[in-house]
């Protein structure tokens, strides 16, 4: 059954990115191939992020390029969600949308097939998803730094038993990922 699943990194104190948007924190914590990513990736069939997620991609392609050998690593179909004009990257198969999250929910469902949707980030549009009934799952991988404010992970009000957290798996000595299941 495909799952809608915001996947993403946060510090300690719950913040995903400082507040210029950098995640240059996140880097030094372990190796992204030793984690969960890769066969979630492999899971994964359309995806969407925020704005401001996609400009820090185009602006640090570089250091996406070291870490995951190419500076716009997806093959899946990306919705990216902005009032502005933003750069297109070449060869990538990017739709710029804006509005209700519904709406490009179901576009997004019917380009993944059977494999699942990943909302890259930000805290705000995973919580979008998450007040529209359609977020299903929250994976967050929170390593051993805290930021002290920045860009919230999840800026939502969500009280229990909402979330159902399905598992814990240390990964080396610097992360932990966390699986909540969201209940209706």
């Amino acid at each position: 059954m495909t799952k809608t699943q915001y996947y993403t990194a946060s510090s300690l104190d719950g913040f995903i990115a400082t507040e210029d948007d950098s995640l240059e924190w996140l880097f030094p914590l372990g190796d992204l191939n030793a984690s969960s990513y890769p066969t979630f990736i492999a899971e994964v069939g359309a995806l969407a992020m925020g704005s401001s997620t996609y400009e820090w991609m185009l602006r640090n392609a570089d250091q996406v390029a070291a870490e995951t050998g190419s500076p716009w690593p997806y093959t899946q179909p990306a919705w990216v969600f902005t009032t502005r004009q933003l750069p297109i990257v070449e060869a990538a198969d990017i739709r710029f949308v804006k509005g209700d999250v519904r709406e490009v929910h179901q576009q997004m469902r019917a380009a993944a097939g059977p494999k699942n949707i990943w909302i890259v980030g930000g805290g705000d549009l995973a919580g979008q998803f998450h007040d529209a009934g359609l977020l299903d799952e929250i994976i967050i991988q929170v390593g051993s730094v805290t930021l002290g404010k920045g860009k919230q992970i999840f800026p939502r009000r969500v009280l229990s038993p909402t979330l159902r957290l399905t598992s814990v798996r240390q990964m080396g000595t610097s992360m932990v990922e966390l699986r909540y299941e969201i209940g209706r």
